[in-house]
């Protein structure tokens, strides 16, 4: 949604960031409006917060109707950056950034700020190891008027999640989400969900587990507990700077086995939007879904029910047939043996005849 030009300001000579609003070729003067009410929107969030770990908006210019934000310049790569270009990074080295990132969201929350675009774009690392957050671009305060069309949403899909893609209500459960999906792909490399398309991404986040991770060691348990689709049972902010903080205390996990061979580099998640007949789409995917596991679940039921009945009534399910085979072998067994005894019975005689005649 926009440009990020390294500038110099003359007035009060340090360096920069400018963030030049972009307008793609074909938008209305509608669609122009709301990417210029959300700039400004970007401006007045990140203004509202004061941290060390949030980039600062310094002035908003505007020329020629489109708004221009000037931001405090960081000396940093964004952490997609780093991944693209040196693979993925320690579970130290991620704990470092989560506890910074975290304490961003936190100050954020504290300020009816949902950030709602937690990505490694979005998360700017310093040469120390620190990392603050940046880009409020589709941040919303709490109880704000929305800007995205009736039925829309605009985001990355591999950071979105399940109860945003399901259309709920702004939370900041949704930013803890977004964070763990962040660690994920910094400590492994790659996103936990990503499908290569945005829908079957978005199905995804919304139906299946992620990936196995092979590379987090001691953050593992901190990242799957973000991750957990229940906004109720995931982590809180203050048990994931616990878990956090216990990565760090901690001593790296030494490796027990050749280390997995290198990641293929991570493509650069981009901002999606999904209109309402998407939506309504992945709505109908997580239906059949949801349907097929009811199912299953049913039939299972139905069989355990029968199961019981037939043991209540002294009647297990195969036992009519291993008597049946049992019957059968008690009565043809006796039988041959029968018959071979009345042969032998029957030659003896015929013999014992034949000799008392002269005949044998």
């Amino acid at each position: 949604m926009g440009v990020v030009w390294r500038a110099t300001d003359q007035v009060l000579h340090r360096q920069v960031a400018i963030k030049e609003l972009t307008f793609a070729i074909g938008l209305t003067d509608e669609e122009r409006g709301v990417l210029r009410e959300r700039t400004l929107r970007e401006a007045r969030a990140a203004a509202r917060l004061d941290h060390p770990r949030v980039t600062t908006v310094y002035d908003v210019v505007e020329e020629d109707g489109k708004p221009w934000l000037v931001l405090e310049h960081v000396d940093a790569d964004s952490l997609q950056s780093l991944l693209e270009h040196g693979g993925p990074l320690s579970p130290r080295a991620v704990a470092t950034i989560g506890l910074d990132v975290l304490s961003a969201l936190e100050a954020a929350h504290a300020a009816g700020i949902v950030h709602r675009d937690v990505k490694p774009a979005n998360v700017l690392v310093e040469r120390d190891g620190h990392a603050c957050l940046t880009d409020f671009g589709i941040a919303t305060s709490l109880g704000e008027t929305p800007l995205t069309t009736q039925g829309a949403l605009i985001g990355s899909p591999s950071f979105m999640s399940p109860e945003r893609l399901h259309g709920d209500e702004p939370g900041p459960a949704m930013d803890l989400w977004s964070l763990g999906a962040t660690l994920y792909a910094a400590v492994e490399g790659r996103p936990p969900f990503s499908r290569g398309e945005p829908m079957a991404t978005a199905m995804a986040v919304v139906a299946e587990d992620p990936a196995p991770m092979v590379r987090a060691g001691p953050l593992e348990p901190v990242v799957r507990a973000l991750l957990a689709k229940d906004p109720a049972r995931r982590s809180t902010a203050a048990q994931a700077r616990e878990g956090l903080q216990a990565v760090l205390a901690g001593a790296e996990v030494p490796p027990t086995t050749p280390p997995p061979p290198p990641p293929p580099p991570v493509a650069h998640e981009s901002v999606h939007r999904f209109d309402a007949a998407d939506l309504k789409q992945l709505a109908a995917a997580s239906a059949a879904v949801l349907g097929s596991v009811a199912r299953d679940a049913r039939d299972q039921a139905r069989t355990l029910v029968e199961r019981r009945r037939q043991t209540a009534a002294g009647r297990p399910p195969s036992a009519p047939q291993r008597r049946r085979r049992f019957k059968k072998r008690w009565v043809v067994v006796p039988v041959v043996t029968a018959l071979v005894v009345v042969l032998a019975v029957l030659g003896g005689l015929v013999w014992l005849v034949l000799h008392v005649l002269g005949l044998g």
